[in-house]
């Protein structure tokens, strides 16, 4: 044999082995293959034409089908940020591929700041649950969520984490056109329920457009400020007040967590229920 096809046949190997190699440290390798089987199945209920298994007249005719020329995917209009309640990113990782925990998210954020992408951005994870933001009920439908590598209560929040969030966003919402209001956590969503992304720097990320704060001078409301109403035109869902008024506190003010409105807290609930107007 040449020298030639002798080094045409070791790059060969060692070619083939690297991919074995990349292939073996994959852990997640099964997952993803299940994951492309399931967007491949999304696609022959998008193609089908007309839709299986329905009736579309009172005579129960046939379905007659005449495509359009105008229409698109559906896209994001929110981003709901949580934290992820756990150890760390693996851990995580290994939740959300886990068929019996039934939830997941876009994306997950680590501490180091490596970003993963878990669902592609135009279909819909299972992060938001049960909730209701303006008359949004069905959250997971219209938004992209975000878990942070957090574990809600003695962990700190990493420059390095912070900064790769931000880079995700401003990506997202150049892509999708998505509201500078429209920036919000799983606490907002769903105050009676959950407290993340928990003690979050959210006016770090106003000042970059993701989300709305307050300004820093303040006017006096009004005598007859209506706060359970201004709390309903931010967003919140005022059925139970108090669980509102936390979830408030929680983003904009940050201390006392009580389910009361300081005269502070209703400087600050003016001044944004104007914003969001």
């Amino acid at each position: 044999m040449s020298v030639n096809k002798l080094m045409l046949k070791g790059t060969l190997l060692l070619a083939s082995g690297l991919f074995l190699t990349n292939c073996s440290t994959n852990k997640y390798a099964a997952t993803d293959k299940v994951y492309k089987k399931m967007a491949k199945d999304f696609s022959k209920t998008i193609k089908a034409t007309p839709p299986q298994g329905q009736t579309i007249d009172s005579l129960n005719n046939e379905q007659y089908f005449v495509g359009t020329v105008n229409m698109g995917i559906r896209k994001p209009n929110y981003v709901i940020i949580h934290h992820t309640a756990q150890e760390s990113t693996e851990q995580t990782l290994k939740t959300f591929t886990l068929t019996r925990t039934a939830v997941s998210a876009h994306y997950v954020v680590g501490r180091d700041g490596k970003v993963f992408q878990m669902v592609n951005d135009y279909l819909r994870a299972q992060h938001a649950g049960a909730g209701k933001w303006g008359s949004v009920t069905d959250m997971n439908s219209c938004s992209i969520g975000i878990e942070m590598d957090n574990n809600g209560t003695t962990d700190v929040w990493t420059d390095a984490q912070i900064n790769s969030l931000c880079s995700l966003l401003a990506t997202l919402k150049k892509k999708y056109g998505i509201p500078t209001a429209n920036f919000i956590g799983h606490a907002d969503f769903a105050p009676s329920r959950k407290p993340d992304p928990n003690n979050f720097p959210w006016k770090t990320l106003a000042k970059k457009g993701f989300g709305l704060w307050y300004d820093d001078v303040l006017e006096m409301p009004p005598a007859e400020f209506d706060t359970t109403l201004a709390l309903r035109i931010i967003g919140y869902d005022i059925k139970n007040l108090g669980s509102a008024i936390t979830a408030f506190k929680r983003h904009f003010v940050g201390t006392d967590l009580s389910p009361k409105l300081t005269d502070s807290d209703k400087l600050i609930l003016f001044n944004l229920y104007k914003k969001y107007m």
